[in-house]
């Protein structure tokens, strides 16, 4: 069952341009368990896999291997073929199934064979240079841009209008829909409540979250804003940004169509609450 979804998950990728390949990296990476430095590698390689499996395949040589024991677990994975599954204790920390080596890769991915894939969400922390990064590796190409903008943005919610700004910012993404940064003196902050949800952005840096209280009627994490987000991206500082997805939004007196992304509301009226969901993932890229 389990192969079949991966089977599933890979073909949906492909369609979307998805293509399995290695890409080495100059950027030294590190990843911690436990406080223990499990790998640190300045000749990792970048292995594009449909997400969320994304990770850097790291040179045998440069992971800690006596922190490692065969898990005994062995299973296929569409285009790579056979993965060995080995489990590491560090730390006063187990993880099964952690690190995946290859021990057939199919042609044009013979380096694999050398190489040990620690998977992200397994370990404490991960590391580029002297920087943690959260939630998947950057991919290079990979853009995010922020231009100021003198759009008449407005945002409603239930009819009743949440947010109006002629100064926002418009945010680029790759693969994602515009968002649009709206500062807070121009929001209707005493309708927003403040949502104990956070998510992490490897682009952005960490989310918190925003719900919108209208009479009796909560609607749960529309919004949210980066706080203190990564130096590369400071432009988007404690402004706020709705779901396109889930709000109604008039861009210069005109209504935007909702997007159809893995933010959409669904069938059953519920949608993911968090900007790092990607239930249908862009070609090439992890979860945001």
């Amino acid at each position: 069952m389990q192969e079949a979804k991966l089977e599933a998950r890979f073909q949906m990728w492909v369609a979307r341009g998805g293509r399995v390949r290695l890409e080495p990296t100059e950027r030294r990476v590190r990843a911690r368990l436990g406080g223990i430095t499990v790998a640190d590698s300045r000749r990792a390689q970048l292995l594009y896999l449909p997400p969320p499996f994304n990770a850097y395949a790291l040179p045998r040589d440069d992971v800690r291997w006596e922190l490692l024991h065969e898990s005994g677990i062995a299973s296929t994975m569409p285009a790579v073929g056979e993965v060995k599954q080995w489990t590491v204790a560090a730390g006063g920390q187990v993880r099964d199934g952690a690190v995946w080596t290859f021990p057939q890769p199919p042609p044009g991915l013979e380096p694999l064979v050398g190489l040990a894939v620690i998977r992200w969400q397994m370990m404490d922390a991960w590391f580029e240079e002297d920087d943690e990064v959260f939630v998947h590796p950057r991919d290079p190409y990979h853009r995010v841009d922020v231009l100021n903008s003198s759009r008449h943005v407005k945002v409603s919610v239930g009819g009743e209008v949440v947010a109006e700004t002629r100064r926002p910012r418009l945010l680029f993404e790759t693969s994602l829909p515009v968002r649009y940064y709206i500062p807070m003196l121009d929001v209707r902050m005493d309708l927003l409540e403040s949502s104990d949800t956070i998510s992490r952005c490897p682009y952005k840096g960490v989310a918190s979250y925003w719900s919108v209280r209208l009479g009796g009627t909560l609607h749960a994490d529309l919004a949210w804003s980066y706080r203190s987000p990564i130096p590369e991206c400071p432009k988007i500082e404690n402004l706020i940004a709705f779901f396109n997805e889930r709000v109604d939004l008039d861009i210069d007196e005109e209504r935007v169509q909702r997007p159809q992304t893995p933010w959409s509301v669904g069938p059953d009226g519920q949608a993911p609450n968090r900007v790092a969901d990607r239930a249908v993932p862009p070609a090439d890229n992890g979860s945001v």
